[in-house]
């Protein structure tokens, strides 16, 4: 049903694709379509606002104009985790992008350098605002369990990914990583696995999901032993 009531606006010419707006609707009402931010259904906006004060260029104002009526259910089924299983949502999966601790020029070892949540593969958004333009590190889950300065030197000024190829769906990873790179300007890739052989997956899927996005980028990968030092690098992808 439609009928008078507040909704978002967006000023595309004051846009300039930073996502912020994005993150904080918690409806997913707003994605970013070629860099610029729209609103998907005017069902999934509730016209309260929460996006407004997170736009650094004032792209966004709520105005009131004829629209279908907010639809809480839609937006129920809008916002479902992307990957099977349960469905349900999970709070602690929601999008979100905040400063590392320190500048990363000052950073000492303790300091964490995480700039985003969520982390695992399955569950970061494949149009999420923080992938475009990144550098990206794709980590085996235990890397971070071996190397004592994992955020000090290889997460710092980088967005990370995080899953076992082992354990999850590897046609899966396969799809969301081409998704995400034909979705998001990735600007490089670093790899980083643990020796063991069922952990040498994890980069073939990267270059498998580059292959079939069409898109080309710099992927490294780095290997670490069990004992948490680096056994070597090598460059998959110039």
């Amino acid at each position: 049903m439609r009928r008078m009531r507040n909704i978002i606006e967006i000023d595309e010419d004051l846009c300039n694709g930073c996502g912020e707006c994005v993150l904080s609707c918690a409806e997913g009402a707003i994605r970013l379509v070629d860099g610029k931010a729209r609103l998907m259904s005017e069902k999934y906006c509730d016209g309260l606002g929460a996006c407004l004060g997170d736009c650094p260029t004032g792209a966004l104002k709520i105005i009131q104009r004829e629209a279908d009526d907010f639809d809480d259910e839609a937006v129920a089924k809008h916002i479902k985790p992307e990957a099977p299983g349960p469905q349900h949502a999970c709070p602690g999966s929601q999008v979100r992008r905040f400063t590392p601790a320190t500048p990363v020029a000052t950073r000492d070892e303790s300091a964490s350098a995480l700039t985003h949540w969520p982390v695992q593969i399955r569950l970061v958004p494949l149009t999420a605002p923080f992938l475009q333009g990144a550098d990206v590190l794709v980590s085996a889950d235990c890397v971070p369990v071996s190397y004592a300065n994992f955020h000090r030197d290889f997460l710092a000024g980088k967005v990370v990914l995080v899953g076992c190829p082992k354990f999850d769906d590897v046609d899966l990873y396969v799809q969301r990583f081409t998704d995400m790179f034909t979705a998001s300007d990735i600007r490089s890739v670093t790899v980083v696995v643990m020796q063991v052989l069922c952990c040498q997956g994890l980069p073939m899927i990267v270059q498998e999901g580059m292959r079939a996005s069409g898109k080309h980028m710099p992927i490294e990968k780095i290997v670490i032993t069990l004992q948490g030092e680096i056994l070597r690098r090598e460059t998959l992808a110039a």
